[in-house]
């Protein structure tokens, strides 16, 4: 389907560009995106909460700027969708849980996320908060506690997750850019199933500061947008050092959007044989094959290499994830933050009340799963031994760049499921992640981006992963892929596409 030229379906660039050449108003761009978002909502739930108004004044407030002749910033005018996880001064933030969202009791943070405020700073329009799994654990966005987001491709299907309703929103064009968080593939993953761009950077590229953690040493902030230009945009608008976040790393940020234009002569692509070994649908490797094609002829140079410790990724990640997350969520418990459960009688009927009816059944798979791991007499059976094997996961990455400048090969194994296919079994939904979850093991970035779609019109995911620090490599890459192809320029009929 053709993009539509009303400036809901404008890239962020062009946005950006005739904001501050006064051609287009911000206030006219905001209610584009308003009247989007409403025509689309009722389909696919991308948003848990909006202020129109709230949005609208923050416009006019840039077009005024404008006018007096102020420099309203590298994302003048651009309208951002936030992830519930992010902080947003004054704004229910609820991380898709009942626990910060009880009457009364709902969580309004008094400070803005470290990337929220670089958004602002660079002249963007948060537009809203975006749904997600709970506490983003989950693969499908079917674990809020305010019900599932829809594929906007194919609404009985999931649009994938945690950040399932960041990525629907763009793909949808109820977003011309969204912030999302991975800890596991949660940018990535349901950026393939929706077909958008979806960038998990290195971690500490991106301040964590006003993220509500999941877990610590996995949680990075990316962007979603439908082209390289557009995420290397935002990346460059929220990358950097942010002191308040003591992971964050004192690296400069370089140029990502003359990184976009850079094309891939003569750079080296290793393709993993463990990430195609899976049970890769047949149509999701042709694809994939076919996108390699395209990079080969664009002047890239393909090589097989080895991950070999990759099958231990799902188990490494899953017992440091859930030993984190059991830490990471102690502190809601009835008495720090949000949800206390009337008429208990003691604090520890107060911990348990508060927690069993503000807690979803994932999260407290999760959070017993981590308790167990590091209690005493299984410390070193579990959870020492997933330490080593993500220090084997990192070596491999590592000696892997010593032949090639970066990798390529499928991000999801499959396309997006129907609703309710995989609720039921955790072991299946975790399996989703088996080939995103080892990057963020590592550390490294990895991008998403679509690749084509299968018999059923579902989008299909090339993903691409770099050392530490070269997202400008990845965006390259994409960049080159998508100035010889169409098929980010596709949109999903959804709601009002006038």
């Amino acid at each position: 389907m053709e993009v539509s030229r009303s400036p809901h379906g404008l890239g962020a660039r062009e946005i950006r560009d005739r904001v501050r050449r006064g051609e287009l108003k911000a206030e006219e761009v905001a209610r584009s995106l308003l009247g989007r978002i409403h025509a689309t909502e009722p389909a696919l739930h991308a948003y848990l909460y909006m202020d129109d108004e709230a949005v609208l004044d923050r416009a006019r407030g840039l077009d005024l700027r404008v006018a007096r002749g102020e420099d309203p910033g590298p994302l003048a005018g651009v309208p951002v969708a936030i992830k519930d996880n992010l902080c947003v001064r004054g704004t229910p933030t609820t991380a898709g849980s009942r626990i910060l969202s009880a009457p009364g009791a709902g969580f309004r943070p008094p400070y803005d996320a470290g990337v929220v405020e670089r958004l602002l700073g660079a002249g963007a329009i948060p537009l809203g908060k975006t749904n997600l799994d709970e506490f983003a654990m989950g693969s499908s966005c079917e674990n809020s506690a305010f019900g599932p987001t829809r594929n906007p491709w194919d609404r009985t299907r999931i649009p994938g997750g945690s950040s399932g309703g960041s990525a629907a929103a763009v793909a949808a064009r109820s977003a011309v850019v969204a912030l999302g968080s991975d800890t596991g593939g949660s940018i990535r993953q349901p950026a393939a199933m929706c077909g958008v761009l979806g960038l998990k950077p290195t971690y500490g590229r991106v301040s964590r500061y006003g993220l509500l953690a999941f877990a610590s040493s996995l949680d990075q902030v990316g962007p979603f947008a439908r082209s390289a230009e557009d995420a290397a945009l935002v990346l460059g608008a929220i990358a950097g050092h942010d002191p308040r976040d003591a992971t964050s790393a004192d690296v400069p940020v370089p140029d990502y959007l003359e990184a976009v234009r850079r094309g891939v002569a003569g750079l080296r692509l290793g393709v993993p044989r463990e990430y195609f070994a899976v049970s890769v649908e047949p149509e999701v490797e042709r694809a994939v094959r076919s996108a390699l094609a395209v990079l080969e002829a664009a002047g890239a140079r393909l090589q097989e290499v080895s991950l070999p410790h990759t099958p231990f990724g799902i188990p490494c990640y899953y017992i440091v994830a859930t030993a984190e997350a059991s830490s990471n969520l102690a502190r809601y418990d009835g008495v720090h933050y949000g949800r206390r459960t009337p008429g208990a009688r003691t604090l520890l009927d107060l911990y348990e009340r508060s927690r069993s009816e503000g807690f979803g059944d994932e999260v407290k798979r999760r959070i017993l799963l981590g308790t167990y791991v590091l209690s005493a007499g299984y410390y070193d059976a579990y959870y020492l031994r997933a330490l080593k094997a993500r220090t084997l996961i990192r070596r491999d990455f590592a000696r892997a760049f010593e032949e090639v400048d970066a990798l390529v090969a499928p991000t999801s194994p499959f396309t997006a499921f129907r609703l309710g296919d995989k609720v039921d079994d955790p072991l299946a939904m975790y399996a989703c992640d088996v080939l995103t979850v080892t990057v963020n093991l590592a550390g490294l970035p990895g991008l998403s981006l679509p690749c084509g779609r299968d018999g059923s019109g579902l989008p299909i995911g090339l993903q691409v992963m770099g050392p530490p620090f070269e997202e400008g490599r990845l965006l390259a890459v994409a960049g080159a892929y998508q100035a010889a192809t169409t098929h980010h320029l596709e949109a999903p009929a959804v709601g009002d596409t006038a």
